[in-house]
């Protein structure tokens, strides 16, 4: 039976599904697979990214803890804690140092409180039926952190014995993974988390910049003390799909996102892409997809810098797309303020332009939709043609019974077509969803 479903965003009212035709890119012969096996809870999961530091003037694990009502009534699922271990002093950056400097992977930060603070929010986020992951830093520690004395081996080195630097990164020592004992006291400490602490996975700082076979070796290990663990890689590479990680870093589709933003790259370009990108992943591996988050907002521009008025749009089609929405703190009250990145900077919780409601509406209606959950095998994009293509952005997903079709005005410019039989007016950087059982 056909239902007509409302939406609570720029389109007043939502119309019944009609079909359309298009086509879809087929993964080919030579395409990873994966045996990753996701948990059930994975399939419709929204991610939200946990800046301990600016969430708060406390900048406390207390005080996130108190506002867990808030973001469940949000809708998120998972909770990734941005890295909340003791930061090195040495060659720190500004006051309080990066996050991904480590000096301890089996304490909390004091900044941030205790460990039976930190405990307190684990219990009290499970208690609600959240998910919580912690943001893992195996690449590298800070210069003081203890190894670097213990085990002056594990790093790498130049010709005089210095710890080598990479990039722009002087406030960190990079492990060498070729050196033995290196993987396996890096497996033990992700393990403290999940055995002693009930961590339900973690976000893989430059998973890229580590070997393959240890996040194998590793996540192996964590399977077996919890076969559920949520392992997302900040990287786009298949490999790290294939026996490790649940998801990975949709980069590419942010950046696509903002070149069309920027009217730098066409709507057909974003096609070819979607088709392609598709051929290149396992089947069952989630895209996680963003329009910011910490690295994002601090360093290369809020949404609102870089989307204008197209943020709402881009946002749901983050929703709209297979793979697993991410929520980063703030953007739920539309801040459009680049945060401190070593500097303490609390997020300004006022909401004047409501962008809570709008975010609760996507969340909700993703949830109810079996054709928007986040695996591109089961429910893949179909792409359809307009008469507008330049502007519009027209495509189907199906899973089951349930069926969506998805439009977007991603242009500054009023754009009418043909839908239904009839005429269809989306205003700039408007869209529509057309649901159907």
């Amino acid at each position: 039976m056909k239902k007509i479903l409302s939406f609570f965003a720029i389109a007043a009212t939502i119309f019944a599904l009609t079909g359309c035709g298009g086509g879809q890119a087929k993964q080919t012969a030579d395409a990873p697979v994966t045996n990753v096996k996701h948990a059930d809870w994975v399939k419709n999961a929204v991610i939200y990214e946990v800046n301990v530091r600016q969430y708060s003037p406390e900048s406390s694990f207390k005080a996130v803890t108190a506002n867990l009502p808030r973001l469940k009534e949000l809708g998120v699922d998972i909770l990734w804690v941005m890295p909340p271990y003791p930061i090195g002093v040495e060659c720190r950056k500004g006051t309080w140092g990066s996050y991904y400097a480590i000096t301890d992977y089996k304490a909390i930060n004091p900044e941030f409180g205790t460990m039976e603070d930190f405990m307190d929010f684990v219990n009290a986020a499970h208690g609600m039926g959240f998910k919580v992951i912690l943001d893992w830093v195996a690449n590298h520690t800070a210069p003081d952190h203890p190894w670097t004395k213990e085990h002056p081996d594990w790093y790498y080195r130049d010709s005089t014995g210095a710890l080598v630097v990479r990039y722009d990164w002087t406030d960190i020592a990079q492990l060498n993974y070729e050196s033995p004992g290196v993987a396996d006291a890096m497996a033990g400490e992700m393990m403290f988390w999940v055995k002693e602490c009930g961590i339900d996975g973690f976000r893989c700082d430059v998973a890229y910049e580590v070997p393959t076979w240890f996040w194998d070796m590793a996540t192996e290990k964590l399977r077996k003390e919890n076969c559920n663990i949520f392992m997302l890689a900040e990287a786009e590479a298949a490999d790290l799909l294939v026996n490790s990680f649940d998801a990975y870093y949709a980069w590419q589709n942010l950046h696509i996102m903002n070149d069309i933003a920027a009217g730098t790259k066409t709507l057909d370009d974003y096609r070819n892409f979607v088709n392609q990108h598709r051929t290149e992943f396992p089947d069952a591996s989630i895209s996680m997809n963003l329009i910011t988050n910490h690295d994002e907002n601090s360093w290369n521009g809020t949404e609102f810098e870089r989307y204008g008025e197209g943020v709402k749009a881009f946002a749901a089609l983050t929703f709209a797309l297979p793979g697993m929405p991410l929520i980063y703190t703030g953007q739920e009250v539309g801040m459009n303020h680049r945060l401190e990145f070593f500097e303490k900077d609390p997020v300004n919780w006022n909401d004047p332009n409501n962008f809570t409601e709008f975010y609760k509406g996507l969340v909700a209606q993703y949830k109810a939709h079996p054709a928007l959950y986040n695996l591109a095998d089961e429910s893949p994009v179909v792409f359809i043609d307009t008469e507008c293509k330049d502007q519009i952005l027209a495509f189907s997903r199906t899973a089951g019974d349930d069926s969506v079709k998805c439009l977007f005005n991603l242009s500054a410019k009023e754009a009418t077509i043909t839908w239904d039989g009839a005429p269809l007016t989306i205003e700039p950087w408007g869209y529509r969803f057309f649901f159907a059982k």
